[in-house]
């Protein structure tokens, strides 16, 4: 059984013989799940972000180099949600070289929620927006904080400009 097919068994204890057995582990058993759980859980939606970034750069026309990187950048909708990633990309880079996405200056403008939501269900990619949003809540991101997304080696990794 891998650790993925684990935390989907974990996540929703039906069994009873698996409630029973979640019951009975020791303490530091239980804590050891919960952490592979959640890594294994990390990893996946990282794949995501990486497969769904992948099939956008596939369908962009263009004459120039490939993109070896994408950026996302963080936005804050509501203060009951916090930081989150931006469900859209803020850039693609053909370099190993990662643009100048600091951000030049701050102006708050008031966008209904609704709004908000209309943009994200009409424009992002849904897979890519909840693997985003999930990896935030995991461990949320600064303003300052970039998500790079390297094709070549499948990799996530958060910068900071």
């Amino acid at each position: 059984m891998t650790p993925v097919e684990l935390t989907a068994l974990l996540s929703e204890p039906t069994s009873p013989l698996l409630r029973a057995a979640i019951r009975s582990l020791p303490l530091d058993s239980l804590e050891a799940l919960v952490i592979e759980g959640l890594a294994a859980t990390e990893n996946a939606l990282r794949q995501v972000v990486v497969d769904r970034v992948a099939a956008f750069v596939a369908e962009q026309d263009g004459d120039g180099p490939a993109p070896v990187a994408a950026y996302f950048t963080t936005t804050e909708r509501r203060a009951t949600e916090g930081v989150t990633w931006s469900p859209f990309v803020a850039a693609l880079a053909s370099t190993e070289e990662m643009p100048d996405l600091r951000h030049t200056s701050t102006t708050v403008v008031s966008v209904p929620v609704g709004e908000a939501d209309l943009t994200d269900a009409l424009f992002a990619d849904p897979e890519l927006s909840h693997a985003l949003t999930r990896l935030a809540a995991m461990d949320e991101p600064s303003h300052e904080d970039v998500l790079r997304v390297h094709l070549p080696t499948r990799q996530v990794t958060r910068v900071r400009t």
